[in-house]
């Protein structure tokens, strides 16, 4: 039954909808993010697709599975960056293939073609950092800048614990991390950093053991610690 066909009463609809609301305003962050990035790396067309589309029909897809509608808010919220980060991942496929971009599948099949065996992946498109980062590399538009805003520069610092990057260094910076990035890894970075969430429910909504999560985070924030030094 879905959660449209459980919310019989007005009290529980209210309650549930008291709950979902306020798990809003932590997806925007973390949904405008991510169509940045797929903007500025050529997965999407610019303008296209906006923060507030993207999470209205995640709700929808909500309202439309057979979910608890007495959970805790911060079930339903996890639920809703679980649905929306599904919704993107194939939304980002989809639009790559159409546009006649690189797709994440034919990105993935490239890389691995190039990988050792210190580097594995699973299904689901999630990366087992053996090995550095370095020469993990897309190249999607090495020609255009990926400009930051100050922000979110600032959360990104934070969160990797760096207090002396310059603002000459800065730009310069974050557009090599968004570029040897794998797609998949940094979708798993910007949960942490735009999202807000910890890494026991970031490896929730992906399906992977939270060990692999800090492994990830641990490794990328070195890597990009010694590629600034």
């Amino acid at each position: 039954m879905s959660v449209s066909e459980k919310l019989t009463s007005e009290t529980t609809r209210n309650a549930f909808e008291k709950k979902v609301l306020s798990a809003i305003p932590h997806l925007h962050p973390y949904v405008k993010h991510r169509i940045y990035i797929a903007e500025s790396t050529g997965i999407l067309p610019k303008n296209m697709f906006s923060s507030n589309g993207i999470i209205d029909e995640s709700i929808i897809l909500l309202y439309d599975k057979d979910f608890d509608v007495e959970a805790e808010p911060l079930a339903i919220k996890l639920e809703l960056f679980k649905i929306v980060d599904n919704y993107m991942n194939l939304l980002f496929k989809n639009e790559a293939y159409h546009k006649e971009t690189i797709s994440t599948d034919a990105m993935l099949k490239k890389e691995l073609s190039k990988l050792s065996e210190d580097y594995t992946v699973d299904g689901d498109f999630d990366f087992i950092l053996n090995t550095e980062l370095n020469d993990i590399s897309y190249h999607q538009h090495d020609n255009e800048s990926l400009q930051l805003y100050a922000d979110k520069e600032t959360s990104i610092l934070s969160a990797f614990e760096v207090e002396d990057l310059s603002t000459k260094q800065s730009p310069k910076a974050f557009e090599k991390l968004y570029n040897w990035l794998p797609f998949n890894v940094s979708n798993i970075m910007d949960l942490y950093i735009f999202g807000k969430l910890d890494f026991e429910s970031i490896a929730k909504i992906k399906k992977i053991e939270q060990k692999r999560v800090e492994a990830i985070f641990d490794k990328v924030k070195r890597t990009f610690r010694r590629h600034i030094a």
